[in-house]
C-alpha cells in the first residue's frame, strides 16, 4: 500500500474538528449543569426562608450595600409553596429565563398571595457562574 500523506492530514483536521465541537458541548453541558444547581439551590433557599442565602444569587454589582442587607419586605415572610412553571430555557449561552408560582405569607396578617416570578439568570465568565439579575421575588 502506498503512503498517502493527504489522507493523513484530512484525517487530523477531521479529528481536530471532532475534537473542538465535543469541547463546545462540554462547555455548554458544564454551563447547564451549572444554570440547573444555581435555580435549585435558589429555590430550596426561597422555600425554606433562608433569604440571605437567595439574595447571594443576585449579582453583587446589583446588591445594595452588604449582601446580609435584605429589603424589609423579607420581614416575617414565609413561603408556603414554589412550583416551577417553566424551567430553565437558555435565551442564548449567557442567558436563561424560568417561571416559577410562589405562595407566601407573612405572619402578622396570615393570608396567603401568590405572585408569578419571572426569573432572569445571566451567566459571569470570569466568576464562571449563574447569577440571578432579574432580582428577587416581589413580594407585596
Amino acid at each position: 500500500m502506498k503512503y498517502r500523506p493527504f489522507r493523513g492530514r484530512v484525517t487530523a483536521v477531521v479529528l481536530a474538528g471532532l475534537l473542538l465541537a465535543g469541547c463546545g458541548t462540554i462547555e455548554k453541558d458544564k454551563r447547564a449543569l451549572g444554570l440547573q444547581a444555581a435555580t435549585a439551590a435558589y429555590q430550596s433557599a426561597l422555600r425554606w426562608g433562608y433569604f440571605e442565602t437567595a439574595y447571594g444569587y443576585v449579582h453583587p454589582d446589583q446588591r445594595k450595600g452588604n449582601s446580609k442587607d435584605l429589603p424589609a419586605v423579607f420581614k416575617d415572610l414565609r413561603v408556603a409553596g414554589y412550583d416551577v412553571v417553566q424551567p430553565s430555557l437558555m435565551q442564548s449561552p449567557g442567558e436563561a429565563v424560568q417561571v416559577a408560582t410562589i405562595e407566601y405569607f407573612y405572619e402578622d396578617r396570615q393570608v396567603v398571595k401568590t405572585i408569578t416570578d419571572r426569573q432572569t439568570w445571566n451567566y459571569d465568565p470570569k466568576l464562571e457562574s449563574w447569577w440571578l439579575s432579574s432580582g428577587l421575588p416581589k413580594f407585596r
